[in-house]
């Protein structure tokens, strides 16, 4: 099923998220509802917040990317509880866009490796060590579950620059092609 995904200006956006273990209540079907809300809006990644759910749970498909980017290819993760334990000090900058913030797109800086401790759906263990666009993938997603949008690591200028965007969200004035919540303040 389709879930509506929330926009900027939602509350649960900028929460931490908590951790979840495997009892908790309908997490198969959930797991499911966001690898097919992502895909029907051509999305590469969802986060349990962006569904309106404060738990550490993101799903992503990265394959779509892997023309341009290699280390995509066959890049596809349900992660819950995960951890970025380890990121290096050297940087790259790449444009994101963001299901969240719809018809808004940046440059964004962040570490070009990380190293991620998570369980998957069948609360397996791992530990991945990330490069590239793929690692990428994970912080935007991972961000999410620290309540952290990409519109945070821009600079000032940048930010202006996108006010009316985000003014426009806030006011319900945003186009999507996908199903989106009510803003709740």
């Amino acid at each position: 099923m389709q879930l509506p995904v929330y926009l900027y200006g939602q509350p649960v956006l900028r929460k931490v998220s908590e951790d979840i273990d495997a009892a908790y209540e309908g997490l198969e079907k959930l797991i499911s509802d966001m690898w097919e809300t992502m895909y029907h809006s051509d999305g590469i990644g969802l986060a349990a917040p962006q569904i309106g759910r404060a738990i550490r749970l993101l799903v992503i498909d990265a394959e779509p990317m892997a023309e341009n980017f290699p280390e995509c290819k066959g890049f596809k993760r349900c992660m819950i509880n995960a951890r970025i334990i380890s990121s290096s000090e050297e940087t790259c900058s790449e444009y994101e866009g963001c299901l969240s913030l719809p018809g808004i797109g940046e440059n964004v800086i962040r570490p070009q490796e990380v190293t991620i401790e998570y369980v998957d759906e069948h609360f397996t263990s791992h530990r991945e060590h990330l490069t590239g666009f793929a690692a990428r993938v994970v912080q935007h997603e991972y961000d999410h579950l620290e309540g952290c949008l990409f519109i945070d690591k821009i600079s000032p200028i940048r930010k202006q620059l996108i006010k009316g965007k985000l003014n426009k969200i806030l006011k319900g004035q945003a186009y999507t092609t996908y199903r989106i919540a009510p803003m709740k303040k």
